[in-house]
Order: C-alpha cells, then structure tokens, then sequence
C-alpha cells in the first residue's frame, strides 16, 4: 500500500513539474527545430547560389573567349549584383577586363580592376588585379600613377612583377636609378624565376641610359688664377727678336 502510495506521489509530481514547465519544454523543442531548419535552408540556399553563380561565370569565360562583349558584360553585371558576396563577382571583373582591353577600350578595363580593388575580394585576387591595372596604366601613358599604386606594396607573391612593372614606370619617368634598381632586385630575385622572363628583364636593364658620373671634365671652370708665362718660356727667333705670340 506504502508503495502504491509513493507511486501515486511521484506520478502527481511529474504531472505538477509538467504543467509548471511543459510549456517550456515544448517552445524550446520547436525552437531547436526551426533553428536546425533555418541552418539547413541557408546552407543550402547559399550552396545553391555558390552553384548558379559558378554557372554564370563559365558563361562569362566562354563569351570571353569569343570575344562576345555584349553578353560578357550582361552576365558581369549579374554576378555583380546578385551574388556580389561571391569570388565569381571578383573574378568577373578580373575577365571582362582582360575582354576591355582585347577590345581597346582600356579605361573600362581599368574602371573594372578599380572596382576590385575597392571591393571585398580577397587579398590574393586584389594583388593581382593590382598588377593587371599597374600594365594598363603604363600602357596609357601614366607612369606616375603605376608608381602611386605599386610603391611600398607587401604582395610576396607578386614582388617580382610589381618590380618589373615599377623599373618600367621608373624608366618612363626618367629615374635611371631607381628603375636600375628595381631591374637588379628582379633579376636577383629567387622567386623570380618561371613567373619573370628574366632575359627580357636583363635587356630592359642594359637598355637604361648611361647615368653621369662625376667627371672631373664636366665640373665648372676653377676660379684660380692662370700662370701667365714667364718671359724666358717666350721662344725667341733666331736674329735675337721675340716670335709674337697668339692669344
């Protein structure tokens, strides 16, 4: 009877624990739930973005390769808009670029690499947008602002290239040492070699003009007074006369 009892007793706890905190256990049940939903509807939607825009960009290079500018660029700005929190949006940029410039119209190339290197792409993808940009604007005719974009930049792998590109720049703006320099720091690079033609590189530097050394011939006159000479260096004909001399 005892334990009949004590049954009943633990069956009314259970019950009066239930109805205080069932309500409780039920909400956080159905929050755990909507929760794992939420992560694998994300997880999914997010991987089949990744997917769509992976098919786009496959689109972009086979127009690229066709030389098809029109399509190239519709499809450019879709994968910059709608999947913009992508690497297939940065690369985007990176190939219709390249397509700008097949096309000679390289301020549009260089407005599409500008627009990477103000984006959110990763640092990889912005050095060597960095470098793409540096060529388009020596081929515009703008060493000074190759120099402003390369100068002091950290990119170890692309130290060789932006050398190169920056001994290039020097050169146009006719600073014989500093491109000397740059030239010498590619060629003595070790990682340099397989990425760099390094013999194009030599030419470029053999190719640099003379720089002027400290030539005692080219410094000014010497204000010091010129010895006048003495009358008996003056040469005397023979019938005892001075032989005029010449200024």
């Amino acid at each position: 009877m005892d334990d009949l009892l004590s049954e009943k007793e633990q069956i009314d706890q259970m019950r009066s624990w239930w109805s205080e905190y069932g309500g409780y256990v039920i909400f956080g049940i159905a929050a755990g739930a909507l929760l794992l939903f939420g992560i694998n509807y994300y997880q999914n939607s997010k991987l089949e973005g990744q997917l769509e825009a992976s098919a786009l960009y496959e689109s972009l290079t086979n127009h690229v390769v066709d030389g098809n500018l029109d399509q190239a660029e519709v499809v450019a700005g879709e994968l910059g808009t709608t999947f913009a929190d992508t690497t297939y949006a940065a690369q985007a940029k990176l190939a219709i670029a390249r397509l700008y410039m097949d096309k000679n119209r390289d301020q549009d190339a260089a407005d599409a690499l500008d627009a990477l290197l103000q984006g959110s792409a990763s640092e990889q993808l912005k050095q060597l947008a960095r470098l793409r940009l540096a060529r388009v604007l020596l081929y515009q005719d703008k060493p000074q602002e190759v120099v402003d974009l390369l100068e002091g930049q950290d990119a170890p792998g692309f130290t060789a290239s932006y050398g190169e590109v920056l001994g290039d720049a020097y050169h146009a703006l006719g600073r014989i040492a500093d491109a000397e320099a740059a030239y010498q720091a590619v060629l003595l690079d070790p990682l340099s070699q397989g990425t760099i033609d390094q013999q194009l590189v030599q030419w470029k530097s053999l190719d640099l003009p003379q720089i002027p050394s400290d030539d005692a011939s080219l410094q000014e006159p010497s204000d010091a007074p010129v010895d006048e000479p003495s009358v008996d260096e003056i040469p005397v004909e023979a019938d005892g006369t001075e032989e005029e001399v010449t200024e």
